[in-house]
């Protein structure tokens, strides 16, 4: 696959890949966004009303 290098070991295993971030970049953000996504799935929300309180008492909207 053209625009995918990986770099290994002294022993031959791969440990990094280099990726061609003009060709691939929009794919990798989109890869990246899901493991960011994933990595917070267990993480306790925030009400939309406490977020909206906050941001009024911080006069960062009007109500």
């Amino acid at each position: 696959m053209t625009g995918i290098q990986f770099v290994t070991d002294e022993k031959g295993r791969k440990v990094a890949v280099q990726i061609d971030l003009k060709k691939y970049g929009a794919r990798l953000e989109d890869f990246w966004d899901g493991l960011i996504s994933e990595s917070r799935r267990n993480e306790k929300g925030i009400p939309i009303e406490k977020i909206k309180t906050d941001l009024l008492r911080r006069g960062r909207i009007r109500g």
